[in-house]
């Protein structure tokens, strides 16, 4: 909103109020136009009005308060649609949110269709009930690291919140595959599901909720040690049109049969981050690199350990929309990876790449992958022994303007994209 926004009180030019000739649907228009945050919060300071029009009208709060305040809140913005309430793990507080205060927001808040309770450590079972019994049109919840939970309170917003979409649960290690099977009995439009962490999730759950799910675009099952390629390969052939997004890092289960299920049925797949599963096979990396080509644009293997040069060489060759590559810790991996790509091919699309710990590889191979990544953002070159920055420096070698590269990890923070 201009600086010069009308005031509450301005008189038109026939001596009337603006609050007398515009009607509160209009106000609410006027409202829906206003696009910067800051200009809709200056819109509420014209006049009592104005500004209880602009709470009804507020979509989205983050908030740290007790029962008290929630229900003033509630009465106040009427029509919120998300509610951020998680904690940050540096700066937790006690007791933080409580099942008291999810009690009040499952009766207050009847319109919310986003609650994040993100790292809320004191909620229970008995919370999770309240919300199941009060938020049906609740479409994504965020519960991760809030340890106190089981499935038995999941399961109860599962059957109460039967349109829910969006479901992160990590490093709930109480929850089993009882909650799988209640999202597979009542929430069948579920797409993006989070269960790092959660170890007592095992195949059968995985089994069971790719019955009645089949919707999923994205499954996180880090750090699920009792999966295997029982659990994933039956799970990826369920949901194979929709899956976009898998993450199996350390599921040291995980072998060859989930890679070439991944091969044959998920030909949408964008971000696959198998990193720790040391007994994926080099030919299994060739057929998933074949198949998925065009559509791979992240993929995470480090501790692949039998990833051969001509592997990764068939990945840099078939994924040419690959933008991120973490192969850090293959140790048998040489320039010969870069050099057998043929120098006909076109440029890579690559903007991150990770080859820490990678001894075998050389100045000489990092100088084949710069000549062909125009987009290199970062690179890591982490416990390399053969590059150091003084070898690039010698070699001549001309990054792209604006790319970072990781010689010892002090100074520059890695990104995200592959966690």
């Amino acid at each position: 909103m201009a600086s010069n926004s009308i005031d509450g009180d301005a008189v038109l030019g026939s001596g009337l109020c603006i609050n007398d000739v515009l009607r509160d649907d209009e106000l609410r228009s006027i409202l829906g136009r206003v696009e910067s945050e800051k200009d809709k919060e200056t819109f509420g300071l014209v006049c009592k009005r104005w500004l209880r029009l602009q709470s009804t009208e507020r979509k989205k709060l983050a908030a740290r308060a007790g029962p008290h305040m929630l229900r003033k809140m509630a009465d106040r913005f009427t029509r919120l649609v998300e509610l951020d309430l998680a904690q940050s793990v540096s700066r937790s507080f006690y007791p933080g949110v409580t099942d008291s205060d999810l009690a009040v927001i499952a009766t207050a808040f009847t319109c919310l269709k986003i609650l994040n309770l993100h790292n809320c450590k004191g909620i229970t079972d008995a919370g999770m009930k309240a919300i199941g019994e009060g938020l049906s049109l609740l479409q994504s919840l965020d519960v991760s690291y809030c340890r106190k939970l089981t499935d038995k309170g999941l399961s109860a917003v599962a059957k109460g919140c039967c349109d829910l979409r969006i479901l992160h649960m990590a490093g709930c290690r109480f929850v089993n595959d009882g909650v799988l099977e209640a999202l597979s009995k009542y929430c069948r439009n579920l797409e993006e599901l989070g269960l790092q962490g959660c170890t007592s999730i095992t195949d059968n759950g995985l089994i069971n909720h790719a019955s009645g799910c089949r919707q999923i675009r994205f499954l996180d099952i880090n750090k699920c040690s009792n999966v295997s390629d029982v659990g994933v390969s039956s799970f990826s052939s369920a949901c194979s049109s929709s899956l976009k997004t898998l993450k199996l890092l350390d599921c040291y289960k995980i072998g060859d049969e989930t890679i070439l299920s991944i091969a044959e049925f998920c030909g949408n797949l964008e971000t696959l981050i198998i990193g720790g599963c040391r007994d994926v096979s080099a030919d299994a990396i060739k057929s998933l690199a074949t198949a998925c080509g065009s559509s791979l644009k992240n993929l995470r293997m480090d501790w692949c350990l039998n990833t051969s040069d001509s592997s990764l060489s068939c990945v840099l060759s078939q994924c040419r929309n690959l933008e991120a590559l973490d192969i850090g810790c293959c140790i048998e991996l040489t320039d010969a990876a870069f050099q057998l790509m043929s120098n006909e091919e076109p440029g890579l699309s690559l903007k991150i790449l990770k080859v820490s710990n990678c001894p075998k590889i050389t100045v000489a191979g990092i100088g084949i992958i710069v000549g062909k990544c125009t987009s290199l953002q970062y690179l890591d070159v982490r416990s390399c022994p053969h590059i150091t920055k003084a070898g690039l420096d010698e070699a001549g070698f001309h990054f792209p303007e604006f790319c970072k590269i990781n010689f010892n990890g002090s100074s520059i923070s890695e990104p995200v994209v592959l966690l």
